[in-house]
């Protein structure tokens, strides 16, 4: 079975911010797999995802310090500079985190560890909503 669908998150500011639940409450479909592969996109250049601590929000407040000292805003050699100090920064930052994740399903959940979630990594100071697309692939348990 392939499945795929595109949702909009809730606009957030800049951060790191888990959005497992708000995915799955999005996707009532993956109960339908006993076993597969979810894989989770981000259709913008300035964003980013991935899977990291899911119960001490000090853990995603320094994972934005740590990259706001890492790649830094104003940079003199920045040449693209056109949506203001943060467009460049957060175009480095979402090429270094990556665009996608991908995380296995087992008995229609997805097999997440016990401590991890799936984080939108928001490098914009105002990035607005964004768009995930969805795609599961998988045996259900009638097959």
């Amino acid at each position: 079975m392939w499945f795929q669908k595109e949702i909009k998150l809730k606009q957030r500011t800049r951060g790191f911010h888990l959005i497992t639940d708000e995915i799955l409450q999005q996707l009532p479909e993956i109960r339908q797999l006993s076993i597969g592969l979810c894989h989770v996109f981000i259709q913008h250049t300035s964003a980013g995802l991935t899977i990291n601590e899911n119960a001490d929000p000090t853990v995603r407040q320094d994972f934005e310090g740590f990259f706001n000292r890492a790649v830094k805003e104003d940079e003199p050699w920045y040449q693209h500079d056109y949506e203001g100090s943060d467009d460049m920064p957060a175009h480095l930052k979402s090429s270094l985190l990556g665009c996608s994740v991908s995380i296995p399903i087992s008995n229609g959940r997805l097999n997440l560890g016990t401590w991890q979630g799936i984080y939108l990594c928001e490098h914009r100071n105002h990035g607005g909503s964004r768009r995930i697309v969805i795609t599961l692939n998988g045996s259900s348990s009638a097959n």
